[in-house]
């Protein structure tokens, strides 16, 4: 129990120092001192950053997205594709919303169209 209240008298001098920190940060500024700013001042940089999220975030990321779209859509038949999954392949048939893709000797897989991740060669390509 003694024990006990030696701990409390050691405390004591750290929480009248905290106390007096937070009196000191509690005050109000002086009459003459200008006014806190405005609410547009407090919200502009939240704004700001959300613009630079958008500008080096967002706006790369839909660009990309587009990119692939159109590419997906460019694909045809004899293109040869790697998956998302990393599977190498020709296409042998365009389907609506996937493609036939052959991967071996008379091994064909039907994937969907969002998994083709490049394209290695097209149809007209040819090596000179």
């Amino acid at each position: 129990m003694f024990y006990f209240f030696q701990i409390t008298r050691h405390a004591m001098p750290k929480m009248s120092s905290l106390l007096s920190a937070i009196e000191f940060l509690a005050q109000t500024p002086a009459p003459g001192q200008p006014q806190a700013p405005s609410a547009w001042v407090q919200i502009l940089p939240m704004v700001l950053l959300f613009g630079a999220m958008y500008f080096f975030l967002i706006a790369p990321q839909r660009k990309k997205q587009k990119e692939h779209e159109k590419m997906l859509s460019a694909l045809q038949t004899g293109d040869e594709i790697v998956t998302s999954g990393g599977i190498f392949g020709v296409i042998t048939n365009v389907k609506e919303d996937r493609f036939v893709v052959r991967v071996a000797d008379n091994t064909k897989i039907e994937i969907g169209k969002g998994f083709v991740q490049t394209v290695l060669k097209k149809t007209g390509d040819e090596k000179k």
